[in-house]
């Protein structure tokens, strides 16, 4: 792949010749930013190695072309040169040589959570799979939300979460689009409006106002890929099919037609009080801003799950009634058009269920 420099974090270190075959053999993605490469490099010198030899890396090269590139670059060295944590992708080094602007990461073998949802190479993921997936993503998304400079993510989707070989851990990636959130008083950064179409908040559409529970609305779209196998955005269906959030919400209230949504690649095979859980969870993320929950919020309640082992015990009649009543939480029904925010009333035993 010709004369590339490697680095730990900001410190770049001396071009180094690769022996790596042709780019071609070793690309494994491609993007708006550019192609990623699979390549090898010494663990100690960070200088490249033969294939198969030293640790397996991933290379992110930019596009030569266009200065939203190189901020997206510089974006992503330096979120990823400060933030380090379990659930988000580990940055090993950069080179920036002339033209050439390279990002280098651990190699997440098990490539994306899209390509496992929607290839049909891929093998189906099991429920709790795509549980544990959904709950690390968020701790990943909490971090970041609860950094000393909060950093909001605004391109979160299925294919900038990675897997790796162990157990599926997953870890966010490419922070190119990452900017950081409101300080003082200001309660939203104004920016232009970027990222995935499917995905993106619809207030953050039309004011360009970004917030961290733009963040959320992105994790609610991606639970309901968890839920249903099916893509955010799909232009080969019509109608109110295309959007994913405008066919699904309006089974997510309803546990009886809940299944109707269901991705059939699951073959029934997961607990129908975590689905309508989860059903509820995705609910109130995409639903109005001023009601919807911040990550962390969501994260307690997914940390619950599976069901079957949390300590906080539960009839399915009490669940079917009121699937929050266990929660520290207590929401209304999530189809519901109300203003008033219920997150933070506590839960009062004697209540009727909403």
């Amino acid at each position: 792949m010709g004369n590339y420099c490697y680095g730990k974090h900001r410190n770049q270190i001396d071009p180094s010749p690769s022996p790596s075959p042709s780019p071609s053999e070793n690309l494994i993605g491609e993007g708006g930013f550019g192609c990623v490469y699979k390549g090898w490099m010494d663990e100690q010198t960070l200088t490249p190695t033969r294939p198969g030899n030293g640790i397996t890396v991933a290379i992110k090269k930019l596009k030569t072309n266009g200065l939203q590139g190189h901020k997206e670059w510089l974006s992503e060295l330096n979120h990823l040169g400060q933030l380090h944590h379990p659930n988000l992708v580990k940055l090993i080094g950069y080179c920036l040589d002339g033209e050439n602007r390279l990002l280098v990461y651990e190699y997440m073998p098990k490539s994306s959570l899209e390509n496992h949802l929607f290839t049909s190479v891929s093998s189906a993921l099991c429920w709790e799979i795509r549980i544990k997936v959904g709950v690390e993503a968020a701790r990943g998304l909490s971090f970041l939300h609860n950094s000393q400079q909060q950093v909001i993510f605004r391109d979160f989707k299925s294919s900038n979460i990675l897997l790796d070989s162990q157990e599926f851990n997953a870890k966010l990636s490419d922070f190119g689009l990452a900017k950081a959130g409101p300080t003082g008083d200001r309660t939203h950064v104004s920016t232009r409006v970027l990222g995935t179409e499917g995905y993106t908040a619809p207030e953050y559409l039309a004011t360009g106002k970004l917030t961290a529970r733009c963040d959320v609305y992105s994790f609610g779209v991606v639970l309901l890929e968890l839920l249903t196998g099916r893509r955010a955005l799909d232009k080969t269906k019509v109608g109110v099919e295309q959007k994913l959030v405008d066919w699904a919400k309006p089974y997510l209230g309803d546990k009886r037609r809940l299944f109707r949504i269901m991705d059939i690649n699951l073959q029934g095979r997961y607990p129908l009080k975590e689905a309508y859980l989860v059903a509820h969870l995705a609910c109130h993320c995409i639903g109005e801003v001023k009601v919807r929950p911040q990550i962390d919020e969501i994260l307690a309640i997914l940390e619950l799950l599976p069901l079957s082992k949390s300590k906080t015990k539960l009839s399915t009649q009490q669940f079917l009634l009121d699937p929050y009543s266990f929660c520290p939480l207590r929401y209304k029904d999530c189809t519901s058009n109300s203003r008033h925010s219920s997150l933070s009333k506590p839960i009062n035993s004697n209540s009727k269920p909403s």
